[in-house]
């Protein structure tokens, strides 16, 4: 058992846990990050499955996230667009197939003008409204009481335009049913995007890739801290309390390391919190909280083919059927691979009716679903694979955490609120960048900050 004395003691370490040891470090700060795998990288992960590397967790930029665009250049690593040349696919409430080139859906007049009217209020509720402090909106409340499934309803009658515009929230974002998040977690998940409209646009939300995988970014972040990272060390309690000088002291006690510190930073989603047993209890206002917030479902599928087939037929590898098992598919070839990759997802309800086939019944119908956007050679791929975040002991969802109904505005002016010497750091309680990588810098950032603040006022008092 290594015993460890620190400033900060970080619990996880994925981008948020290591981007704010590295930020502290700089500070002057001395730090020891704990993590429960025995890897590095949260809910990033790139790995090598039967010979292809595939990138089981988060995965893309795009422009308008510019702190991990930043880190990238900082860490020397390049990016790559994704192919997008070619013929769209789409599946329309019918079941019909069609071609479609550009970022609108080949729906009837009367359904794309309502996509346009819901896309313009969401466009407008996310400018008014914000990432940063949603709750705190006039309208907070009322849009927080009410599912996003009615809310799109109450202002189109249109099911196929409510459905699709539904696609890129629901399945695409929260991975959960339109009915069990709210209104204002939806406008949250815009904003946080820089409007609806960005996350309606594949091209903008879905621009880049990293090249070697998104993991990198945590394994080179690990390689700088050194023997500061601890894997394997799942943390079981946190202790604190305050010293005869007034300051806060923190014991950390994990499966290989016990960190004395300062100060401790909670860099792991929201549903995990209860996993670590905290001396004294957190407040009630955590523990309700805490309860509110969950991760979504979602199966990421990968197929890799001996050839991106689907390019040689005029198609761009991107599908969407809101109605179809897989409701998106995208080409996810790596750089300069002379295979094809395609990536599908599988999302909330359809992915629980997924889990109770066997996994050859499943594989056999999600492989059916992309077939049916792009034809009989998706059946047969050389790779196929399932990321299952849901069942990862350490993540147990995907791809972040949302509040249920009424929330947000209930809890969300509490959630970056820290116990004591404890603060709560992950992408999920971000604004800018919520869900993605962008966020957890961000938010990695902004807790190292209030941390080295803290820590200069404890100083001056001291002194």
């Amino acid at each position: 058992m290594l015993e460890l004395d620190r400033d900060v003691v970080i619990v996880g370490a994925g981008p948020a846990g290591l981007t704010a040891a590295r930020e502290l470090k700089k500070a002057g700060l001395s730090v020891a990050v704990l993590e429960a795998r025995d890897r590095v990288g949260g809910r990033t992960w790139t790995d090598t499955i039967d010979g292809a590397m595939l990138e089981i967790g988060g995965q893309w930029v795009s422009p308008d996230q510019t702190e991990l665009l930043a880190l990238l250049d900082e860490l020397a690593l390049e990016t790559y667009s994704r192919y997008r040349e070619g013929d769209s696919v789409y599946i329309g409430s019918d079941g019909k197939r069609t071609l479609y080139t550009g970022d609108t859906f080949p729906v009837s007049e009367t359904t794309a003008a309502e996509m346009d009217k819901l896309t313009a209020l969401l466009d407008t509720l996310a400018a008014e409204i914000g990432p940063t402090e949603p709750w705190a909106h006039p309208k907070a409340r009322e849009l927080d009481t009410i599912s996003f499934h009615h809310w799109l309803r109450e202002n189109s009658t249109d099911e196929e335009a409510c459905n699709n515009i539904g696609l890129f929230i629901a399945g695409g974002m929260l991975t959960k049913p339109a009915h069990a998040f709210s209104a204002l977690q939806a406008v949250l998940m815009a904003a946080s995007a820089g409007s609806f409209s960005h996350l309606t646009d594949e091209d903008f939300i879905l621009d880049k890739r990293v090249v070697g995988g998104m993991q990198r970014v945590s394994l080179l972040l690990a390689a700088e801290l050194g023997d500061d990272v601890v894997l394997d060390s799942p943390v079981r309690t946190i202790s604190w309390g305050v010293d005869a000088g007034g300051n806060h002291r923190v014991t950390a006690v994990s499966e290989r390391a016990t960190v004395n510190a300062r100060f401790v930073i909670m860099a792991v989603p929201p549903n995990l919190y209860s996993r670590v047993s905290f001396n004294p209890p957190l407040p009630r206002r955590q523990h309700q909280m805490h309860q509110h917030q969950s991760l979504g479902l979602v199966i990421k599928v990968h197929a890799v083919y001996s050839t991106p087939f689907w390019r040689e037929d005029g198609l761009s590898g991107t599908c969407f059927g809101a109605g179809a098992l897989v409701q998106e598919v995208y080409d996810n070839t790596n750089h300069e691979d002379p295979r094809g990759t395609l990536v599908g997802f599988v999302s909330d309800e359809k992915a629980d009716a997924m889990f109770e086939l066997s996994a050859e019944e499943r594989r056999r119908a999600i492989l059916e679903s992309i077939a049916g956007f792009l034809g009989d050679k998706a059946l047969e791929p050389e790779v196929y694979y399932e990321s299952d975040w849901g069942s990862e002991e350490w993540t147990r969802g995907a791809y972040a955490s949302s509040y249920d109904l009424g929330g947000l505005h209930r809890y969300g002016k509490d959630q970056h609120a820290p116990v004591g010497p404890i603060y709560w750091s992950s992408s999920d309680l971000a604004a800018e960048g919520y869900q993605h990588v962008d966020g957890a810098v961000r938010m990695g950032r902004h807790t190292a900050a209030r941390i080295v603040a803290a820590a200069d006022r404890a100083s001056v008092a001291t002194n």
